[in-house]
């Protein structure tokens, strides 16, 4: 699996976060890996790792991103946009193995699968102001 389908796939499990209670989240997880097609153990141990530290640092992230996103405070985005915008943050801020430019052209990308029209904007202005 290259890095942009990890991405991916730690993108689908940060999603769920929002539908579920915390202490359904190891049982989500299971769900999710089981219906990979053939993973390693190593990419299911980094999609998993990556996807706890992120949930972990959710309240410190979306602190940082309210104080960039103008008139835009996480309360009020759109769940998808949020989960592109806490995924790519942590990578930007937190991921010494992906360059900052690497971690918001991934997050356009994948506005541009998930989101509406208007996300891969949306998104790439909150994390421009970021930098």
């Amino acid at each position: 699996m290259g890095r942009r389908e990890l991405r991916e796939h730690i993108f689908r499990l940060l999603f769920r976060r929002d539908f579920f209670p915390e202490e359904e989240m190891k049982e989500q997880e299971a769900l999710y890996i089981e219906y990979l097609a053939d993973p390693e153990q190593e990419e299911v141990d980094y999609i998993v790792q990556k996807t706890e530290k992120i949930i972990a640092m959710i309240p410190e992230l979306d602190s940082m991103v309210n104080e960039h996103a103008v008139g835009w405070q996480t309360d009020r985005m759109g769940k998808v946009d949020l989960t592109i915008i806490r995924l790519a943050v942590y990578e930007m801020k937190f991921d010494e193995d992906i360059p900052v430019s690497v971690a918001i052209n991934e997050a356009v990308e994948l506005a541009k699968r998930y989101g509406t029209e208007n996300s891969p904007a949306f998104i790439n202005g909150v994390l421009a102001k970021m930098i």
